[in-house]
């Protein structure tokens, strides 16, 4: 401590008249510190060094054989928003894509971060795009809250607050958990005067919060009180994901801004159960009995997608028909670099033909 704050005085300009004393003074300390600065030297050279070593990795690669990468793994996990569809559009290329996949004996998984749907909901948008997808082919943020709790063993006799859509009330109703909250408390309103102190349920033992568009101050200050003063009391995110898309037009606030509200609230961290999360990776391999190296993850997004991939142990793919452009991936800025990149899922037809 007296280090730092030495150092941080020597910052300040030495007024003329104090001028001879204060170099004097200097040159002592620096005799004095000299061991401490030297550390302080190695330290960050050591970091530069290791910093140089993360800016020096190999860059991603732009998929020019479908074929190789497609034989060399038995599943392939699929986000959906902007990989499959952008908001209710579906994108070029993906029936066919999908279908010559499995005709290769590919096992098909999709993952999403959007709890605003059950599986079952999900199912029935797979479908409504001319899908062929089952519901137990599909694992949503939403499933994934429910899924943590009945892997902790929550018991049955708590309850769970629930900031988020009728997705997330979904899944816990089919994993037989008492909740409240969701889309009921979009409308209600705190009247503030003086003396008023807001009740909350002293059996809730976890806040799961996710995607939602009721969202309000009620909302906020219900969780808050849950998380802050019930013993225990778990805070659970769908997702963190900063936008979303909500229409095929613009990006969207997305499931982060709820979380970082609470997270504000609370100053607590909360327990992710979505991408990057490996919570859903172990999930999945541990239902298929998927080795994770025979995985390759198919996304749009580079701090969720790709990282949930890396952080899995599985080969990735990144898609630019997303989130994430071309520039964004090549940016000196960006650490996270996926095995490879291509525009668009239907590539695997175009650079299968092209390599046959």
């Amino acid at each position: 401590m007296l280090t730092s704050r030495v150092i941080s005085h020597s910052f300040f300009p030495l007024s003329p008249a104090s001028s001879s004393t204060s170099s004097s003074c200097l040159s002592s300390l620096k005799t004095i510190l000299s061991p401490f600065l030297t550390k302080t030297q190695v330290s960050y050279t050591r970091n530069s060094r290791m910093a140089s070593s993360l800016t020096a990795r190999a860059s991603a690669r732009k998929l020019e054989n479908a074929n190789e990468l497609i034989d060399s793994v038995e599943t392939f996990i699929f986000d959906c928003d902007g990989v499959i569809w952008k908001g209710d559009k579906l994108i070029e290329g993906v029936p066919e894509t999908l279908d010559m996949l499995r005709s290769k004996g590919k096992r098909l998984v999709f993952v999403t971060n959007n709890s605003t749907k059950s599986r079952k909901q999900y199912g029935k948008k797979f479908e409504t795009l001319g899908l062929s997808v089952k519901e137990e082919e599909i694992f949503a943020s939403s499933f994934a809250a429910a899924a943590y709790l009945q892997s902790i063993d929550f018991p049955k006799d708590k309850k769970v607050y629930v900031i988020g859509e009728d997705g997330i009330l979904k899944e816990l109703e089919l994993a037989g958990f008492q909740y409240l909250g969701g889309p009921t408390d979009g409308d209600k309103k705190i009247e503030l005067k003086p003396g008023f102190l807001m009740e909350h349920d002293h059996n809730v033992g976890a806040v799961v919060v996710g995607f939602d568009r009721y969202f309000n101050y009620y909302k906020i200050q219900y969780g808050t009180l849950c998380i802050r003063e019930n013993p225990g009391c778990l805070f659970i995110a769908t997702n963190r994901d900063a936008v979303t898309h909500l229409t095929d037009a613009q990006e969207w606030a997305g499931g982060g801004s709820m979380v970082g509200a609470l997270h504000g609230s609370t100053k607590k961290e909360p327990l992710v159960v979505g991408k990057p999360s490996t919570f859903m990776m172990d999930y999945l391999s541990n239902k298929f009995g998927i080795s994770k190296s025979q995985i390759c993850m198919v996304g749009d997004r580079l701090d969720t997608d790709i990282l949930f991939g890396q952080n899995g142990g599985c080969k990735t793919l990144l898609v630019l028909s997303g989130v994430t452009s071309l520039e964004t991936l090549q940016s000196p800025d960006n650490s996270i670099q996926p095995d490879f990149y291509t525009s668009k899922i239907a590539d695997f037809l175009s650079l299968k033909a092209a390599t046959v």
